[in-house]
């Protein structure tokens, strides 16, 4: 029997492998600009600049937005979400890769046994009831003929390093939209301190336009004038103190925490509007974790059209029973004259299935069509992220500077307009309306920065963050697993 099985064993080596009919593979080909439209004098294009990798948010050198990071990288249940979800793709690398090694299995039934008196085919001499012992061991491999297991075992190591890539997407995209949140509130905050100011001059005109009143100076209409534009302050001051409850409510969420457990005091902070080098427009295939993810899953229907192609053709499997058996003394169980083995090949194939296999492959070209057009699609909607933010910080920026430029005139007017009211050479009106242009000036000031911020955030999250391809684990490296060593915890637990 062990010259059989050496004999087969061999066989299998010489044959396993043979034949791949899983196409031939090459990354789907996609339209790539020579360079971004909308570079222009806010944004370096210098190709050597990168990203900083990892905690790109420090860039913008704020250490309250830095401790707000590392909060969500480790709390936030999506991250968490799409950790687990990275760790079963790995699993399952795990489970289909046992498909390419021999299969080892024991048993030992012991049962009591009764057959009916008129069974059929019955002996005379048999009895009633009787006992049934056994010991045995199987072993069996399949050889992989036509390379329809491997081709499975790469389907899951792609379907793995998706994963991987959809993971850093995730983490990417949270800790973009943490930092932007993170823009707004600060942007708020500066809202309500010039608001604030604005409401304490108002009540200091209203007091002001009293006197006068009094005075017999200023008339009645001066009063419900500074009254009206006193509250309209102070309601805008309102307004703006919701929105930074909701924005600091989302923040919460983000990194983890229930919304009424969770603050941040306001301040208001100078925060600089950094360049980001966009590098060259081909770089973003290696640089974006989606466009990484859209290429493994094209690889993995690339290598499924060979798992149906070789479902026509034989199955071969080696396999191997030995054991004992006797009709219920175990004491002799194991003597030779009880023993029974069984080795040899089995060829399985399929003559007839009313076209499942034909339509199984047609399928997986299909499959392999969705996947590139989905493949471009995440190319064509990457490049357009990237150009949207550089249109937005090419004109925000400009808008900056004009808005910068009408909040000084209107500071200016409201300086005049302010002289001339208290030497009696107009009506308070005149003040009113200068005084509500320029504040809403310095408003629009800060949420142009805002925007800027916002923008400039979103620019490095399309441009992925400093991530590249390089940084995907390789095919092999999915295959590790084991939760004891890498410390899987309790699901159930808080972190």
């Amino acid at each position: 029997m062990r010259r059989k099985l050496a004999l087969l064993a061999a066989g299998a080596a010489l044959l396993a492998g043979c034949t791949d009919f899983a196409p031939k593979y090459q990354a789907p080909i996609v339209a790539v600009p020579a360079s971004y439209k909308e570079v222009g004098v806010w944004q370096p294009a210098n190709p050597k600049d990168t990203i900083p990798k990892g905690a790109w948010w420090k860039i913008y050198h704020d250490d309250t937005l830095d401790r707000l990071e590392d909060r969500l990288n480790q709390a936030n249940p999506t991250i968490q979400a799409a950790v687990a979800h990275y760790d079963s793709a790995r699993a399952v690398v795990a489970q289909v890769n046992s498909v390419l090694f021999p299969f080892l299995s024991t048993g030992a039934p012991f049962t009591a046994n009764r057959q009916s008196a008129k069974a059929p085919l019955r002996g005379q001499n048999q009895p009633n009831q009787y006992g049934l012992n056994n010991i045995g061991a199987g072993a069996g491999y399949e050889v992989d003929l036509w390379n329809q297991l491997h081709d499975q075992v790469k389907i899951a190591k792609y379907n793995a390093q998706a994963a991987a890539a959809l993971l850093v997407n995730a983490q990417l995209s949270l800790q973009a939209q943490l930092a932007s949140n993170y823009m707004l509130l600060r942007g708020l905050d500066a809202e309500l301190d010039v608001i604030h100011r604005a409401v304490e001059d108002y009540r200091q005109g209203v007091a002001i336009v009293s006197n006068r009143y009094q005075g017999q100076i200023a008339s009645g209409l001066d009063i419900a004038e500074a009254k009206t534009v006193l509250e309209q302050a102070e309601a805008e001051e309102s307004d703006v103190r919701a929105s930074r409850a909701l924005v600091e409510h989302a923040i919460a969420a983000l990194v983890g925490v229930p919304a009424s457990q969770f603050s941040i005091a306001p301040k208001v902070v100078s925060i600089p509007v950094p360049q980001i080098p966009t590098g060259l427009a081909s770089d973003l295939l290696q640089r974006r974790p989606d466009i990484a993810a859209a290429e493994r899953l094209v690889a993995a229907a690339n290598e499924d059209i060979g798992v149906t192609k070789a479902a026509f053709f034989p199955v071969l499997n080696l396999g191997a029973v030995y054991g004992y058996e006797n009709d219920g003394a175990v004491q002799t169980l194991l003597m030779a004259p009880l023993s029974y083995w069984t080795v040899g090949p089995q060829f399985l194939l399929p003559l007839f299935e009313g076209g499942y296999r034909r339509g199984a492959e047609a399928q997986a070209y299909a499959r392999l069509r969705e996947a590139v057009d989905q493949y471009r699609a995440t190319v064509l909607e990457a490049f357009q992220e990237v150009e949207d933010d550089l249109a937005l910080l090419n004109n925000l920026g400009q808008e900056f500077e004009q808005i910068t430029e009408a909040v000084q005139d209107a500071g200016r007017a409201l300086q005049l307009a302010t002289s001339l009211f208290v030497e009696g050479g107009t009506n308070y009106l005149d003040v009113v309306v200068d005084d509500i242009q320029w504040l809403n000036s310095q408003v629009s000031a800060i949420q142009v920065q805002t925007r800027r911020l916002q923008a400039n955030v979103d620019l490095v999250r399309a441009l992925g963050g400093g991530w590249s391809t390089a940084d995907l684990p390789t095919p092999d490296q999915t295959l590790t697993l084991d939760p004891l060593k890498e410390g899987f915890s309790n699901p159930y637990k808080q972190n």
